[in-house]
């Protein structure tokens, strides 16, 4: 498959595709392609349709659900030529797409467009399914592929407009806010750098010792632990979790926490603050550690086992179309926003041209050398819209964080960064294509959350920390927190000049993951800690008092409203 015809390109680049592993819930759906009909939940009581597989219908939560045949006919929402070598035998370039189902545009698939040459792929390109055998002989797995549909080319296909969220929106709980009740007291940052290859605990030792310094504690006061994702993420994105780290540092907490399911990486901070709001803990410490970079560079050199065998999880929907990285699950999220909204790649290139004018005046960021648009539009593409400079980089790092009671604040060397209020609320499907179609997944939730709890508006915040792991993301946070409305973001970021440190909102002045280097979000909220204490160097915004810090690249996220006391 490429930009050729899928025959073509069979000839002369064969594909191996991952298999993906058929569970007691999906196995239905993989072999339904045996006689070339597409099948899908449908709910006998209310009609909808849902994929993929679950128990209950997704609008009426009926049990009475079964597969039912649909026509295989549907449209393309978003797409993505994919120009980047994710796996050794399914070469580029091929197109990733979202399509939504004829039946009901509210169950959709990822998948490739074959037999179509890639520059005529389009939002709103009117599909039918056809059928891909893969894995071994002896297992029905059918992969559902599409193709232009000959009966309706030319016709002019309805997209789903963007679902109404408000309704769902919870108001405060409770009048008692717990994030009163705590001060971030202490940051603290390992060395950083490109394939350091060090052991990635004794990263999490120098972040973790300098927060605690920072915050003028002894080991001896640290009586909580937190980190994300713990033992449980993919290999580059942990040291191991709370085990090593108590062993290494000898500590004795009362209470840990460590998980990948929680609003956002920072969750692992407001989970931290929880702990300490119901006096639980005083002093909590707070991780993240990253060594990706070297991870990788262990694999490709044969030192590091990569890890091998089918697709599972949200993978096995995937992985078998070549969509190995979220650079093509959130650009065909760009695509359709393109399409919607007008904007082109000169909103992302400004986005990419204004980080890296920020990380040159940061001596820590990894990537300083001066860019320009036109740099931009040279370098190479990796999963259109995206090009070089929309990624992040992976990076060697580590991240801590103290989160103490509000009242040992005034015992501490520092000043205090108080919490003014969390955003956390899940208003949309957890899941990458199946949902509104306009931002990045897991954006409008916790921004709209956040806002119900506190009396600060948007005119009070001085600076934005906004999660980037693609250029698309930074849009999608920005529109979602509402500093302008959706589809505004170009005009709002002006060619750079309205997100950069003198403009009317500064954006990353470290430079974010894009040019500062990928440490998950920890490092946005490092940033807007030395910012609200005056300690940003050259870059330090002019009277920062309040700061937005968002995390989440697609997983659920979170916003974080800080102010200085």
């Amino acid at each position: 498959m490429s930009n050729t015809t899928e025959s073509d390109s069979a000839a002369a680049h064969p594909i191996v595709r991952p298999v993906p592993q058929p569970t007691p819930a999906t196995a239905g759906f993989w072999a339904s392609g045996a006689d070339g009909v597409l099948r899908i939940g449908h709910c006998n009581e209310c009609g909808a349709y849902t994929h993929p597989p679950l128990p209950r219908c997704r609008v009426c939560r009926s049990a009475d659900v079964d597969a039912a045949a649909v026509s295989g006919r549907g449209v393309v929402l978003g797409f993505t030529v994919n120009h980047q070598q994710w796996l050794p035998d399914f070469p580029p370039p091929y197109v990733v797409a979202i399509v939504a189902l004829a039946e009901d545009d509210g169950a959709r698939l990822t998948t490739n467009i074959v037999h179509c040459a890639a520059e005529d792929v389009y939002v709103g390109m009117p599909v039918r399914v056809l059928f891909e055998r893969c894995g071994p002989e002896t297992e029905e797995i059918y992969l559902p592929l599409f193709e232009p549909d000959p009966d309706r080319l030319g016709e002019k296909v309805s997209l789903p407009e963007p679902r109404e969220l408000g309704s769902a929106l919870r108001p405060m709980a409770s009048v008692s806010k717990f994030e009163d009740r705590v001060a971030l007291t202490g940051v603290g940052q390992s060395r950083v750098g490109r394939r350091l290859l060090v052991d990635p605990l004794s990263l999490t030792v120098e972040a973790c010792q300098r927060a605690v310094e920072d915050a003028g504690l002894t080991l001896d006061e640290i009586d909580g632990l937190s980190t994300y994702p713990g033992r449980s993420g993919p290999p580059g994105m942990s040291e191991g979790g709370i085990v090593p780290l108590t062993e290494a540092l000898q500590l004795h907490p009362t209470w840990i926490n460590a998980v990948g399911d929680t609003p956002g990486q920072a969750g692992a901070i407001i989970a931290a603050m929880l702990a300490v709001a119901s006096g639980l803990c005083r002093h909590v410490l707070c991780f993240h550690t990253s060594w990706e970079s070297s991870h990788s560079a262990l694999v490709r050199s044969g030192r590091y086992a990569a890890e091998s065998g089918r697709a599972i999880g949200m993978m096995a929907e995937r992985a078998p179309f070549g969509a190995m990285s979220a650079a093509n699950w959130i650009a065909m999220q760009a695509s359709h926003y393109f399409h919607r909204y007008g904007a082109d790649r000169s909103m992302l290139a400004a986005i990419a041209v204004n980080s890296r004018a920020n990380a040159m005046r940061n001596p820590e960021a990894v990537y300083r050398d001066p860019l320009t648009v036109d740099d931009y539009f040279a370098a190479r593409m990796v999963s259109t819209p995206f090009g070089l400079y929309d990624c992040d980089v992976p990076m060697d790092g580590a991240i801590a964080v103290i989160v103490s009671a509000v009242e040992t604040a005034a015992d501490r060397p520092r000043p205090p960064v108080l919490v003014d209020a969390v955003g956390t609320q899940v208003l949309e499907r957890l899941s990458w294509d199946q949902d509104t179609f306009t931002h990045e997944p897991q954006t409008q939730g916790p921004s709209r959350h956040l806002w119900t709890r506190t009396s600060l508006t948007h005119d009070d915040v001085d600076l934005a920390l906004l999660y980037d792991g693609f250029t698309f993301n930074a849009v999608s946070w920005l529109e979602g927190l509402g500093f302008c409305e959706a589809g505004g973001a170009a005009e709002f970021i002006a060619g750079g000049k309205g997100i950069a440190l003198d403009g009317r909102l500064p954006v990353n002045p470290h430079g974010g993951q894009l040019s500062a280097g990928r440490l998950h979000g920890f490092g946005h909220v490092r940033e807007a800690i030395l910012q609200l204490r005056g300690e940003g160097g050259e870059r330090q915004v002019r009277d920062a008092r309040v700061a937005v810090v968002t995390t989440g690249g697609g997983a659920p996220g979170c916003a974080i409203l800080l102010r200085r006391n």
